[in-house]
């Protein structure tokens, strides 16, 4: 089999198990396989796969079509342009978060040695991203579960970030609470667990305790605005990532803490992926 045939094979498999946006996932699988860059898949796609790489191309469409996430497979995954560890035990990044990258590095760019709380930190994909884009940051990074701690920790090596730490610590404690930041930024759990849950069959390989966020979705945004109030400077912008339909209560949340200057950003598909306010 040569690539050319790979890729259609890969491609009839993975509509046909049922996933969206099989076109992609099939064009990452190739380049995962062959280490080739798509230009140079396209100069080589007459070239016949090896007897490994069949192998694991067999082995991929196995977990796949059982529909484990294909970034647990690789067991990396690409991030606003950075490359970042990931695995069962931490949140995977999804494309939907660069939404908030693009909200705090706006924020951020006119300003110097500025100071930035991510909280519930996960894999560091936020944190992470955003000292390397604004590298006269400190960026402290807050973590409660130890697997996923030790992603970020992983990633913090792996990208360089001299200027980013993680702590272990809860938010509902107020961990790292104690300094003032420039900005606060989180992606917490906001799956509601009150009625019907409609997620994607791939969450239920990704850790409960980065997904749920309590009954109505919105305990963790009501935690953090309360307990890190306090911690942001004057002028200082809080940031979220929230889930579909929750920009408006979350906004209200941040409109009775008294924040001022509400707004959001839609996500590539029109969605109200970042809610963000200023103290």
């Amino acid at each position: 089999m040569n690539i050319f045939e790979a890729y259609n094979s890969i491609k009839k498999a993975l509509e046909g198990a049922g996933i969206e946006d099989y076109v992609f996932e099939a064009k990452q699988i190739i380049k995962h396989i062959t280490g080739f860059s798509s230009t140079e898949i396209l100069m080589n796609y007459t070239k016949e796969l090896t007897e490994f790489q069949s192998n694991n191309l067999t082995a991929i469409l196995k977990q796949r079509e059982l529909r484990y996430p294909l970034q647990y497979i690789f067991g990396e995954w690409s991030f606003y342009g950075r490359d970042f560890y990931v695995g069962p035990g931490v949140l995977v990044p999804r494309a939907d978060t660069e939404t908030v990258i693009e909200v705090c590095t706006d924020y951020l760019k006119d300003k110097t040695e500025s100071k930035i709380l991510d909280l519930c930190a996960g894999s560091g994909c936020i944190g992470i991203t955003l000292s390397k884009e604004k590298e006269d940051s400190v960026c402290l990074m807050v973590e409660k579960y130890p697997e996923a701690m030790r992603y970020a920790e992983k990633n913090i090596t792996r990208n360089k970030a001299e200027n980013a730490k993680v702590i272990s610590g809860d938010i509902f404690c107020g961990a790292g609470a104690e300094e003032k930041y420039d900005l606060i930024v989180s992606n917490p759990p906001y799956v509601a667990e009150e009625g019907d849950i409609e997620v994607s069959p791939e969450t239920k390989y990704e850790p409960e305790t980065a997904l749920l966020g309590g009954g109505d979705g919105l305990k963790f945004y009501r935690a953090i605005t309360e307990n890190y109030k306090d911690s942001l400077k004057e002028k200082g912008m809080l940031c979220f990532e929230v889930g579909i339909g929750q920009a408006d209560p979350v906004k209200e949340i941040l409109n009775a803490a008294g924040f001022t200057d509400i707004g959001t950003k839609k996500d590539l598909n029109g969605i109200e992926r970042a809610v963000y306010a200023y103290k």
